[in-house]
This record gives structure tokens, C-alpha cells and sequence, in this order.
């Protein structure tokens, strides 16, 4: 028998034992009356399953106690906290469980490891051979069909942005908080990205939040990259904050997004058909404007507008200062 089925069965079986031991004393001063009998009925039982409860109530609780800590940590790690561990204590079923779990979330935790430390080298690999590429190309330019050696250029483009993309995106996920914090005018940067473009709009407010700058601006440049890539110009952005947070969204004229597909915009290497355009892209943009808006504590989604066509949205919270400023003003 296991140990927890032992420990509940004692238990029991000494509650009934010694009520069983006050029933017999009960009858033993029984005068043979009726009434008398109904009294020691009427008091016994109930006595009895009170002192049942009662006893068996430490146990019980010391079990969901550790139940609740077992689920406490099953949630950290399926949020993303992957040293959730449980404190083994015991030789129980739930002991067992326990470490089952530890041994599980060890697993994961290396697996996700090897995987980040994959991406990180990899990429850092293949800059050397990308190198030597570009060296090679523009040795042979003297040489080489301009239209052969445009199109190799712009392979290296691609394969270089792609590079810079999964390091970054492993550098994301192995460093746990912002590196730098520093007051950030939102809308100054999104125009001198916007400055690189001739169909890109933009209006707005006069925004201050903290955050990494140049983190801040990949994530400007990759959301205006997929419209201007994937978009119907003019393309629209604004900028925009109520009393704590900010607002990017970028808007094209492009025909809306099926639902289908919208769902999985934000995810790594996840490409959408494209019916008019040869440049899919790696399907890592979108995926890092998410994983930099969520460094922020932000967000990033994708809603179609009123006219069908696209917006592409990020929230980021205010820094303090601005967040007051803001509240000024609408009292004005």
C-alpha cells in the first residue's frame, strides 16, 4: 500500500477506534431507557464524523497545500518561467509527482537552452562565409552581368538581414530584462525611420517612454519594412497615447488579412501567401516587432480597419513623466 493511502488509512481506522471505545463506555452507563438511548444515538454519530473531519483534516490540508504549490509551478512554467521547480518533501505520490515535474521542467530548460545557444552560434557562424561572399562579389565586379551580380547583391542583403534577425532573436530570449533604459521621444524615431521612405505618412504626438533605443527602432524599421513590402501605399502611421499608454500603427491600403492567417502574423518564419509578390520574406520581421514590443512590457497585434484594408499595431507603456504630461493635458 503506498504511503499516502497508509497515512489516510490510520488515520481513519484510529478515529473509528476510539469512538468505537466511547460507544461502548456510552452503553455501559445505558440505564436500558429508551430516551436515554436516543440521547447516546442523537450524540455519538454526530460526535463521531466531527472527530472523523477533524482528524483527517491536517492530512488533507498538507495535501492541497502541496497540490496548490505543484500547480503553482506547472503555471510559472507554462508562462515562460522555465526554473519553476517544486520543493520535493516526502516519499508519497505526490512527492513523486513532484520530482516527475522537476525532472520534466530540467529537460525542457536544456532543450530551450540548446536550442538558444544554436541559434546564437549559428548565426554568428555564418557571417564569416557571408563575408567572403561579399568580398567575392565585388571582386568579380568588373567582370560579372550586372543583373547576375545585382541579384547576388541582393541575396546577400537577405541572407545578411536574416542573420541579424535570428541573433537578435536569440539574444532576446537569452537575456531576461533590457539591457538599457533610456528616455525615448517615440515619435522622433519613427520619423527619421519614416525619413527612409517615400510613400510612408506620418502624424501623431509628441511621445516619451523608456526602453532600449535601438531595439525600439528595429522594431519601428521591421513594422514599415512588412508594410512597405507587403502593403498597398500610402501607408499611414501614427502615433498616439492616452494617459499610460502609446500607440504605433502602421496602416496600408492592402486588401484585409483572412482570419485565418492574421492569427499566425507574429510568429517565427510563419509566411502569409503573397498573390502579387515575390518577396515573402524570412517570416522573422513580424516575430521580433512582438518579441521587442513584449520586452517592453507592450504588445503587438494585428486588427483590419473599418475599409477592409490593414493595421499593424504596438502598445508600449509611458514612462512616468510622460504619463503625467499626458494626464495634464487632457485636463487643459
Amino acid at each position: 500500500m503506498s504511503h499516502l493511502h497508509t497515512r489516510f488509512f490510520l488515520t481513519l481506522l484510529g478515529s473509528l477506534a476510539a469512538f468505537a471505545l466511547g460507544g461502548v463506555v456510552f452503553m455501559h452507563v445505558d440505564d436500558g431507557s429508551p430516551l436515554v438511548h436516543g440521547i447516546h444515538s442523537f450524540v455519538i454519530f454526530p460526535a463521531l464524523a466531527l472527530c472523523i473531519t477533524l482528524a483527517t483534516y491536517p492530512l488533507t490540508r498538507r495535501l492541497t497545500k502541496r497540490l496548490e504549490r505543484l500547480e503553482r509551478a506547472v503555471e510559472s512554467l507554462g508562462s515562460g518561467n522555465l526554473s519553476a521547480r517544486v520543493q520535493v518533501k516526502g516519499k508519497d505520490e505526490v512527492a513523486r509527482l513532484a520530482a516527475s515535474f522537476n525532472r520534466a521542467a530540467d529537460r525542457i530548460e536544456a532543450l530551450v537552452g540548446a536550442h538558444k545557444t544554436l541559434l546564437a552560434n549559428a548565426s554568428h557562424e555564418l557571417r564569416t562565409p557571408l563575408a567572403r561572399i561579399r568580398l567575392s562579389a565585388e571582386l568579380m565586379k568588373e567582370f560579372a552581368d550586372p543583373r547576375r551580380k545585382a541579384g547576388l547583391e541582393q541575396d546577400i542583403a537577405e541572407l545578411d538581414q536574416l542573420i541579424g534577425e535570428i541573433l537578435l532573436a536569440s539574444r532576446l530570449d537569452a537575456v531576461p530584462t533590457l539591457g538599457i533604459d533610456e528616455e525615448i521621444d517615440l515619435l522622433g524615431l519613427a520619423a527619421e525611420e519614416c525619413s527612409h521612405y517615400d510613400d510612408m505618412q506620418l502624424d501623431g504626438s509628441h511621445v516619451v517612454l523608456r526602453g532600449d533605443s535601438r531595439l525600439l527602432r528595429r522594431m519601428l524599421r521591421n513594422l514599415l519594412e512588412n508594410a512597405q513590402r507587403h502593403g498597398v501605399p500610402p501607408i499611414q502611421v501614427d502615433i498616439t497615447a492616452d494617459d499610460a499608454t502609446a500607440e504605433i500603427t502602421v496602416r496600408d491600403r492592402g486588401a484585409a488579412i483572412p482570419s485565418d492567417q492574421a492569427a499566425h502574423l507574429f510568429e517565427p518564419f510563419y509566411r502569409r501567401a503573397e498573390a502579387a509578390s515575390g518577396h515573402a520574406g524570412a517570416g522573422l520581421g513580424l516575430a521580433l516587432v512582438r518579441q521587442i514590443a513584449e520586452r517592453h512590457d507592450g504588445s503587438a497585434g494585428y486588427r483590419a480597419n473599418a475599409d477592409g484594408s490593414n493595421a499593424f499595431f504596438v502598445e508600449l507603456p509611458l514612462s512616468p513623466r510622460a504619463a503625467s504630461a499626458a494626464t495634464l493635458r487632457d485636463t487643459l
